[in-house]
């Protein structure tokens, strides 16, 4: 239904504190990540060093928070980057496209995101019910076609799958509601999150060997062409790892204080969470080799955390600690999608997205139109292989988001002046260099990194094309030289 243009808008409610805002950083940021990707970055770095990825990936991640800290504070509406890349490329013009784009992108990249912590929740759910483990052969469709003869196709699904599609439908039900109640969810939900890590880490200080730890293989630091290549490898998982300490910035709408509490949720959620997985990762390199968790890969099980609690203290401990990781899990993907719903709403309000994502709920006064649709899309990606997922997230956003953004941060310095600016960024434009640097290593500096390209640029083409035809019909840049105002949307 769309939304009645005669009535006055419902707003949405600034209910968002410190507190809450950081939480709900930190639940997106660790989510399942942690514990399912740590085989695949110790696999592609070769050995230990890959804490290496955990260590840079925390400085980029501070690089480019402060680039969301500054354009937060100083444009806190829902939506972020949606606002950001519009008033720093110019709303009349190269913003429109590029915001434009970013909302085509985030189509794909947030249900990609909510889909990878889903399947994590899938995997550990399979360690506590090993039936799970089962693949199931399902015909997707079977179409008689005269003179072709029969058309059919069939997928092979993981029982798993069907639990992970329903923690993606079930996240949607709990979102439902008002903003205060979800904040007050998120303080809940990380008391889970909180427990596991705690637990995971005094499980590897007691039991620690440095020995075991750093048994760095031969030549692994070596500067050689499969150390840049493992390492971009590990850097782009490392980067879904840490991914999630913008998600305030999405909210900024519903904040309170914008001004101070983006730039402090921002700067803490990523100390606090790098501190974690470099101090949780090592310790369970100090108890597992690294070889025997390389092998912990998608085709053995991902969930090597529930193998690592069970050797040190038995089954019951490994099926408690499956528990509280699909408990993280699901904390994530309700942040995940909490802060994704808010995206299109900000473009549809604008004029620049399907007007039907800008309804807000009568009573509750949240976007409801958009959080349906974006979980979805993500109960149907769920169907996809994991590190395809990861792969595909990370290079859709860095290509079409990420970059545009921090360079656009050094843009609007030059372009905007006078703009106020609660927060600046520290040691400017430093951060944002060495952001655009990290994302460009992790772009190209991998075995087979133009497969996952060429999703970014077939994305982009297509949105572009899409744009295109859009702003002819309607007459708009770059067919029209008149400035733009609010127009409708497609």
């Amino acid at each position: 239904m769309l939304p009645d243009e005669s009535a006055p808008r419902p707003e949405l409610i600034r209910g968002v504190g410190l507190l809450q805002a950081t939480t709900l950083n930190m639940i997106d940021m660790i989510g399942v990540g942690p514990f399912i990707t740590m085989p695949l970055i110790i696999s592609a770095a070769g050995g230990p060093q890959a804490m290496l990825g955990w260590i840079f990936g925390a400085l980029f991640a501070l690089c480019d928070g402060l680039v969301w800290a500054e354009l937060g504070a100083a444009m806190p509406q829902a939506g972020g980057s949606y606002h950001y890349l519009k008033e720093i490329y110019g709303p009349g013009k190269w913003g429109r496209l590029l915001s434009f784009l970013f909302i085509w992108q985030l189509s794909f990249s947030a249900p990609l995101s909510v889909a990878s912590g889903c399947i994590g929740l899938g995997d550990y759910a399979s360690f506590l019910w090993p039936a799970l483990n089962r693949t199931l052969l399902v015909r997707t469709f079977h179409l008689g076609v005269p003179m072709l003869g029969p058309l059919e196709a069939s997928i092979l699904v993981k029982t798993s799958t069907f639990v992970a599609m329903s923690a993606c439908v079930l996240v949607v039900l709990l979102l439902y509601r008002r903003i205060t109640a979800i904040g007050r969810l998120a303080e809940l939900l990380w008391v889970g999150v909180i427990l596991a890590i705690v637990w995971i880490i005094a499980a590897g200080a007691t039991h620690f060997s440095a020995g075991r730890a750093f048994d760095f293989p031969a030549g692994a630091f070596h500067l050689s062409r499969g150390f840049i290549t493992g390492m971009g490898s590990a850097m782009l998982i490392a980067t879904y790892d840490y991914w999630g300490y913008y998600n305030v910035c999405f909210l900024g709408g519903e904040v309170r204080d914008p001004s101070r509490t983006i730039p402090r949720a921002l700067i803490i959620s990523i100390v606090v969470v790098a501190a974690i997985y470099i101090i949780m990762n090592i310790s369970v390199l100090g108890v597992m080799p690294w070889r025997e968790l390389a092998l912990y890969n998608e085709a053995h099980g991902g969930f090597v955390m529930s193998v690592f609690m069970e050797r040190i203290y038995g089954s019951w401990a490994g099926r408690a600690i499956a528990a509280l990781i699909i408990w993280t899990a699901f904390a994530s993907i309700f942040s995940l999608l909490l802060g994704y719903s808010r995206v299109p709403y900000a473009a549809a309000l604008d004029g620049n997205y399907f007007r039907s994502f800008a309804t807000v709920h009568p009573k509750h006064r949240f976007p409801t139109v958009s959080l349906v649709a974006l979980g979805a899309v993500a109960t149907v990606f769920c169907l996809l292989r994991l590190t395809d997922v990861i792969a595909a997230l990370v290079v859709i956003r860095i290509c079409l988001q990420f970059v545009i953004q921090a360079v656009g941060l050094i843009v609007f310095r030059v372009r905007r002046p006078d703009v106020q600016r609660p927060f600046r960024m520290w040691l400017y434009p430093l951060p944002a260099l060495l952001a655009i640097a990290g994302f460009v290593f992790v772009l190209f500096a991998r075995v087979n990194s133009m497969r996952e390209l060429r999703y970014a640029i077939v994305i982009t083409v297509v949105g572009v094309a899409i744009y295109l035809v859009r702003s002819q019909r309607r007459r708009e840049w770059p067919f029209a030289r008149q400035r733009l105002g609010t127009t409708q949307g497609p």
